[in-house]
């Protein structure tokens, strides 16, 4: 197939064209900004567009199909060109559907820790010799593409996000995979600006549950009563497994995991994570892996990108960076670290970066999230409230929301830089949670802070 990607330099997009390149696909694309590891990986095979932007004249009937990203507009030209010339446009959910109509769908939705599950669940097969078709949300030790297409694999694991297809596409994008098995971690309320909500965002997994193929299966965290709730009161013909966090220990900062065959210390820790590896398990048993070769495996697992990320382990202190950014992400990965690290002073940062968490109803949704922590502090900026066009928030509204007396408010990148820059790290474990990146920090020079 001859395929023209707009925007292609999406995290997604860019291991999609990636994949379709590897499997003989002619591929081509355009964006108006593309950034770091796409610009490279892009780059190396021959996919980087020669010019950054828009250009209707790449579009003409030769194309069999576009597939368009999200950070494209509805008025995109490209977008407009193809439309007037009929050319079939997919959504990357749509496209990664057809290319999965005769595998074994396994899809794995919630609005926490799905990345975690995905990840866990494609180390330990990839440990076991398994080959599978796959799409992860995040960089993995040992994978240079988190897009993976084959004809001849069974199996396709699939990371559900529940945020829209495309400009174009305003369905979730886990409803468009209709798996044949499916997991579900949580239900947290997010994306505000398209959920507005609690019950709108809801009832998004309860599409997802009947979207399952009939007599497939539903693994669930039955420590969530909403999804024991919508397991229990879906109408569709499938199998259901609740799950829950698993016992286990900590033992000098080491985290041991009680198995049928004893102690297991593992890599990652935090119930969050614990609960996760559950859900996990679950899902590799239906894949074929028995439970003694997923507890070998799991072992060596040290994460995926970004979440609960150690990027500095020197003389007693520790940094973590970490994608949370939702409420009940941030309260986990706190409660995570402070149990994990009792005796030590956990400094807590979080940056307020994405729409809903910079939006004021919101913002009460993260009372007491950061109270594990023995030094809070939260950083925004004025600026990005600008971009996304939303209404002035005060230091004062954060201060009232998050209900925590100690805690320390940043509005200048450089501030904050200086605080951080200025802490005395013995003892110390810092926490950096975000989407984004504080205004511009540079995550490499607090090494030399602390070195």
């Amino acid at each position: 197939m001859n395929l023209h990607f707009i925007a292609i330099g999406g995290s997604a997009m860019h291991n999609l064209a990636l994949a379709l390149h590897h499997k003989g696909y002619k591929v081509t694309g355009s964006d108006d900004a593309i950034f770091e590891p796409s610009k490279s990986k892009l780059e190396k095979d021959g996919l980087l567009p020669v010019k950054n932007g828009w250009f209707p004249e790449k579009i003409s009937k030769e194309l069999d199909a576009i597939i368009l990203g999200m950070h494209a507009k509805s008025d995109n030209p490209e977008l407009l060109k193809a439309t007037e010339l009929g050319i079939k446009i997919y959504s990357y959910p749509e496209f990664l559907f057809e290319q999965s109509k005769n595998k074994t769908r396994v899809v794995i939705g919630g609005s926490h820790g799905k990345t975690t599950i995905t990840s866990m669940i494609l180390h330990v097969l990839h440990y076991n010799g398994k080959e599978i078709d796959f799409m992860v949300g995040a960089q993995l030790e040992g994978f240079t593409n988190m897009v993976h297409l084959t004809e001849e694999n069974d199996f396709i694991l699939l990371e559900g996000d529940e945020y829209l297809s495309s400009p174009i596409d305003r369905r979730p994008k886990f409803h468009l995979y209709k798996p044949n098995i499916a997991l579900l971690s949580g239900v947290a309320w997010d994306h505000i600006n398209v959920f507005p909500t609690y019950e709108n965002y809801v009832e998004q997994f309860e599409i997802f549950v009947d979207s399952i193929v009939s007599g497939g299966i539903l693994v669930y965290n039955e420590e969530d009563p909403e999804l024991v709730r919508i397991a229990e009161n879906t109408t569709n013909e499938i199998r259901k497994h609740g799950y829950k966090t698993p016992e286990y220990s900590i033992e000098d900062g080491i985290t041991v995991l009680n198995t049928p065959e004893g102690d297991l210390p593992i890599e990652l820790f935090g119930a969050h994570n614990l609960n996760n590896l559950a859900g996990a398990k679950w899902i590799c048993q239906h894949m074929g892996v028995d439970e003694d070769d997923f507890y070998q495996a799991i072992s060596t697992f040290k994460g995926a990108s970004k979440r609960l990320e150690k990027i500095v382990d020197t003389n007693n202190t520790l940094v973590f960076k970490d994608f949370a950014h939702s409420p009940s992400k941030v309260m986990a990965t706190t409660n995570a670290v402070k149990d994990q690290y009792p005796n030590k002073t956990v400094v807590a940062c979080l940056e307020l970066h994405t729409y809903s968490s910079l939006t004021p109803e919101f913002l009460k949704q993260y009372k007491s999230s950061l109270n594990s922590a023995d030094e809070a502090i939260v950083f925004f900026s004025p600026e990005a409230l600008l971009i996304k066009k939303l209404p002035p928030i005060t230091e004062e509204q954060i201060f009232e929301a998050f209900g925590n007396s100690h805690l320390k408010i940043f509005i200048n990148s450089d501030d904050f830089k200086l605080h951080l820059k200025n802490i005395e790290y013995s003892n110390k474990v810092l926490l950096l949670m975000s989407s984004g990146n504080y205004g511009g920090l540079d995550f490499n020079e607090i090494k030399s802070w602390i070195s």
